[in-house]
């Protein structure tokens, strides 16, 4: 994706993170390449650990597979690393697409040494590491509660947000992937097809099936029915005025039985028991309508 940041805000914004929560945050564009961290180095654990070779590999891969969990939630995702380590990583929208990641990491998050010691061990034993000095690297590790670092990721969150608001991460406006996710966002309750937008976009499917995978993690149709669906749980709180079937037509659902499946599998009950549930959680389990 054709990104571009401000590095000179975005790293002056890395280091008073940094010096707030003395943990290591990382930039990654879209692709999981780094593009910054404060500081620049890793901790001296992690690279004692990946002076092997395959311990380098899994650190890389990870990364990737924290990347798109995190994408998948939308949210913050908090995780033990292969070595046993703490990290969280958080996405960095535009619009609905993905534009970046942010990270931070190499935390020590358990309950007594001795355990983290043990834990650390195990999760490095196919690697090719001196176990004294293995150890001398994680005695030097600070203890980090599991609350500070839920804190750590939401205040990680709320960057993530800024980034965007003061222009230090842009997508330039001309990419075509912005245009067709602004026209989704903007027509998801229209009648959207893949060949409506291969033709308004001129681009070829597979392009346009690439870029679905890439930003979304889903197809084009799977995407505008979340976005639907999503769509007709807000309304179903917000608009208590409107019956179950004026809500689907609202959201884009011109057969209501569709409508009512695809509600129910997304969200787990049907439409009128999700805004019974939001309404009075006391009385969920009666369907008073």
């Amino acid at each position: 994706m054709n990104s571009s940041f401000d590095l000179v805000k975005l790293n002056a914004l890395l280091k008073d993170f940094h010096q707030l929560t003395h943990m290591r945050i990382t930039v990654y564009d879209d692709s999981i390449q780094e593009i910054t961290a404060h500081p620049r180095r890793i901790a001296p654990i992690c690279r004692y650990i990946r002076t092997d070779p395959r311990a380098e590999a899994a650190c890389h891969a990870c990364d990737a597979s924290a990347c798109r969990e995190s994408r998948r939630l939308r949210a913050p995702y908090i995780y033990r690393c292969h070595a046993g380590l703490t990290e969280a990583v958080t996405p960095v929208f535009m619009g609905n697409m993905v534009i970046a990641y942010l990270s931070f990491g190499h935390l020590f998050s358990y309950p007594t040494l001795e355990e983290g010691r043990e834990s650390i061990r195990s999760c490095c034993s196919g690697y090719a590491l001196d176990e004294e000095t293995l150890d001398d690297y994680i005695s030097e590790l600070h203890e980090t509660s599991e609350s500070f670092i839920l804190s750590a990721a939401n205040i990680l969150e709320a960057v993530a947000s800024f980034l965007c608001l003061d222009h230090m991460i842009l997508l330039k406006q001309q990419a075509v992937q912005f245009q067709v996710d602004e026209y989704i966002s903007k027509h998801f309750t229209e009648d959207i097809s893949v060949d409506t937008l291969c033709r308004l976009f001129g681009i070829g499917r597979t392009t346009l099936y690439v870029f679905a995978k890439q930003n979304y993690g889903m197809g084009i149709a799977q995407h505008i029915r979340a976005l639907r669906i999503a769509h007709a749980r807000k309304l179903l709180i917000e608009r208590p005025d409107m019956n179950i079937s004026e809500v689907a037509e609202a959201c884009g659902f011109k057969d209501y039985n569709y409508f009512i499946t695809v509600f129910g599998r997304m969200a787990g009950v049907a439409p009128r028991q999700y805004r019974l549930n939001a309404v009075n959680p006391d009385t969920a389990s009666k369907d008073r309508r």
